[in-house]
């Protein structure tokens, strides 16, 4: 269980990383309009990765409690 905390937490530094470097070259290319859209694309895959687990920790929340 705490394993896969972690290991989410590492993809999520690796994209981000990842994102930051490719960022920086294409800046430096001048090619500002990718380095956004590439951003944008970033924090949208981060993004559905904390939805999935939120949807998962309110599956929990329902098991727990016994809710429907």
């Amino acid at each position: 269980m705490y394993s896969l905390n972690f290991e989410l937490i590492f993809k999520i530094a690796a994209i981000g990383i990842v994102i930051s470097i490719l960022n920086v070259v294409l800046k430096q290319a001048q090619k500002e309009e990718q380095a956004q859209m590439l951003t944008l694309a970033g924090v949208v895959i981060v993004l559905m990765l904390v939805i999935q687990l939120i949807s998962e920790l309110f599956t929990n929340i329902r098991t727990i409690f016994n809710l429907y």
